[in-house]
């Protein structure tokens, strides 16, 4: 079945010629917008209204350049690659001892008991710089794991406080900081034996590292590789958004066709071609303060490539500056998916901010789709948009509130 395409677009295209061309009543030539494929699965109308958005705002409508941003992690593909990553480097024993044994100098963020645990887990069982045996060291590897995944020891208690719950997530950096004495050529390799491994692997396969059991697979979302190569045809900006880190970001990207300079992860500053635990600054922000992470992705998307500097960087730009299109699945998202102008693709993981806003739909520009692989079932419950589905730099919860500072009414869960 063709394509439904809006009214506006169908009268300002009409019939095509056999080598795929539009001509004008004028008789100007005009290329044709490229289609998403029709034999991919797409929630309703969402395809119909992502090609409108093609046709309205790619190349044939003159626009050659509009920016397109996609979050990675579980919004292009199943799983996350920061997890892939670091389970992989945990198995291969490649997670360096830090600086003279001090785990206090792999994040500003990790408290005093998370200091302490990890060096009475990991001990001297690597001298500083060498990598940690944690392939067959379990109690190592079990505690690494549990401050990385759960963000709290294995004995129960906070691994991480202090920071700006809007601006950082200190377990995608550590992430990132744990990289740290390894090249980014280095890190890369890697990332592409975790891909090959977790892309192999049956889904639904489970790993063991150290103790415990992990995810252990991950899939391309054939729609989402589709969207985008269908965006870059149509002549789109097409970036990647994400809180994983770079080097291994860069990699995936490869599978959809992105180049390195399109994609902005978590980065690591380089002393001597390696990786430090310092981060790439954004904003005039503290010290490894942020990372593209909430406001953090709308900095860091207005810095490296609206070239906005300083501290504006966290403010929303002008309509005319900004991505026409943004894609996401989690609170981390929302608030670059939020900035987007025309189009706002959400893919419903039950994230309640990011559900909250999508749901409300004050504009119209909110698409909401259910995962393509193994869709979360209806939230039983409505989102507490009106009493606590946002959460405060401070890390406390408050009201959602509309671009008119009007609090978001609860919101069933319809697209599932």
């Amino acid at each position: 079945m063709k394509i439904v395409r809006s009214a506006a677009v169908v009268a300002a295209l009409v019939a095509s010629t056999a080598c795929g061309s539009m001509t004008t009543s004028s008789a100007t030539p005009r290329p044709y917008c490229p289609e998403l494929s029709q034999n991919l699965s797409w929630y309703g109308d969402n395809r119909e209204a992502l090609q409108d958005f093609i046709d309205e705002n790619g190349s044939c409508a003159d626009a050659k350049g509009r920016l397109a941003l996609f979050d990675w992690d579980n919004t292009v593909i199943k799983n996350d690659v920061g997890d892939a990553t670091t389970f992989w480097l945990l198995r291969n024993s490649k997670i360096r001892q830090p600086s003279h044994g001090n785990w206090a100098t792999t994040s500003r963020y990790l408290t005093k008991p998370a200091v302490a645990a990890l060096k009475a887990a990991c001990g001297s069982a690597a001298a500083p710089g060498k990598p940690l045996p944690t392939g067959t060291h379990t109690a190592c590897a079990d505690e690494i794991l549990t401050v990385y995944s759960e963000g709290e020891t294995t004995a129960g208690a906070a691994a991480f406080a202090g920071y700006d719950h809007r601006r950082m997530e200190p377990s995608y950096a550590w992430a990132a900081q744990l990289l740290s004495g390894y090249s980014s050529q280095e890190v890369k390799r890697f990332a592409r034996q975790a891909r090959a491994e977790n892309l192999a692997a049956p889904q639904g396969t489970q790993q063991t590292v150290g103790t415990k059991s992990v995810t252990g697979w991950a899939r391309y979302y054939d729609q989402q590789k589709n969207l985008i190569s269908t965006l870059v045809r149509a002549g789109f900006d097409v970036r990647i958004v994400s809180a994983s880190a770079q080097p291994v970001v860069e990699v995936w990207a490869e599978g959809v066709g992105l180049a390195p300079r399109q994609v902005i992860g978590v980065n690591n500053k380089q002393v001597g071609g390696k990786l430090t635990p310092n981060l790439a600054d954004c904003g005039g922000a503290q010290k490894d303060s942020v990372i593209p992470y909430i406001e953090g992705k709308r900095c860091f998307v207005n810095q490296n490539i609206l070239d906005v500097k300083g501290p504006n960087a966290f403010r929303q730009q002008p309509a005319a500056k900004r991505q026409a299109f943004g894609a996401g699945d989690s609170d981390t998202d929302v608030t670059f998916v939020g900035d987007a102008t025309k189009m706002r693709l959400v893919v419903n993981r039950n994230k309640p901010e990011l559900m909250c806003r999508s749901y409300h739909n004050s504009d119209g520009k909110w698409l909401v789709n259910p995962m393509f692989l193994d869709p979360k079932p209806r939230l039983a419950s409505p989102y507490p948009c009106a009493t606590s589905g946002y959460v405060k730099g401070d890390g406390t919860k408050a009201p959602v509130v509309d671009t008119d500072g009007k609090v978001i009414p609860d919101q069933e869960d319809r697209v599932f």
